[in-house]
């Protein structure tokens, strides 16, 4: 008969840290095992329910507001939380943007949310050589910067930087609605299709700019994928750098068994 396992007890949620991060010695800080309860209490209220405030929280666990505090903190951070106004919410689930070649509105349609973008700004620069190469231009060229911030049902959830070659897109300026797909303008309006791309995903803090564009704090922890796309025909497209919160942002991808 096989043994049960003690580091897997009866009850582990499947994909959730073994032992709920409790070290073989059994000793916990006592600010994780509010946290836990605190957790425990997110599930229980749902997503937009209003947390009872420090004091109350530090009462009912008995426990100095300190504590609840760094609780609060990590929650916050993991996206378990989210502040408004002058309280703090239970948030909901994080969204999932699939690695592909599938645009940021396609993925967050999916989930049954509407997305949306709001320009920041659209200049037009000689391109520098190492940009160049990566857009298909040639150095000095006009190329487009387009900043904008993403949107899911309004909430800021991002910031993104788009490089693209004036000569493959050259009226932007006039013809393209900056809230709208990037990706559903070069298909539709210009037959360009995507045929595939290369990205690279860090993580970082964003600088004050940026958490003030999308509405975070600066320590707030931030997923950096930058991306390099080619046409059908293997031709550089574009170049795009996409600052995504981490606490509401997943990715997700599909893999399967190489041939070699």
């Amino acid at each position: 008969m096989d043994q049960l396992n003690p580091a897997r007890p009866l009850g582990h949620a499947p994909g959730a840290p073994i032992r709920s991060g409790i070290p073989e010695h059994g000793r916990i800080p006592k600010y994780y095992a509010v946290k836990a309860r605190i957790s425990a209490l997110v599930d229980e209220l749902g997503e937009g329910q209003a947390l009872p405030a420090e004091r109350d929280l530090a009462l009912r666990y008995e426990v100095a507001r300190e504590t609840v505090r760094q609780a609060l903190r990590e929650l916050l951070l993991e996206g378990r939380l989210r502040r408004q106004g002058r309280g703090t919410v239970a948030a909901g689930p994080k969204l999932e943007q699939p690695l592909s070649l599938a645009s940021y509105t396609e993925g967050v349609r999916r989930q049954g949310r509407t997305p949306g973008r709001a320009l920041i700004s659209l200049d037009r620069f000689p391109c520098p050589p190492v940009l160049a190469a990566e857009i298909g231009a040639a150095p000095g060229e006009p190329a487009w910067h387009m900043e904008r911030v993403l949107l899911a049902d309004e909430e800021r959830v991002g910031l993104e930087s788009t490089y693209v070659s004036v000569a493959r897109v050259p009226r932007l300026d006039a013809d393209f609605p900056p809230d709208s797909s990037f990706y559903g303008y070069l298909r539709d309006g210009l037959g360009i299709a995507f045929g595939d791309a290369d990205e690279r995903i860090e993580t970082v803090l964003a600088t004050p700019r940026e958490a003030l564009l999308i509405g975070t704090p600066p320590a707030l922890p931030m997923l950096l994928i930058h991306r390099l796309s080619r046409d059908t025909a293997g031709r550089p497209l574009e170049r795009v750098r996409t600052l995504y919160r981490g606490d509401r942002f997943s990715f997700t991808t599909r893999l399967a068994e190489g041939s070699g």
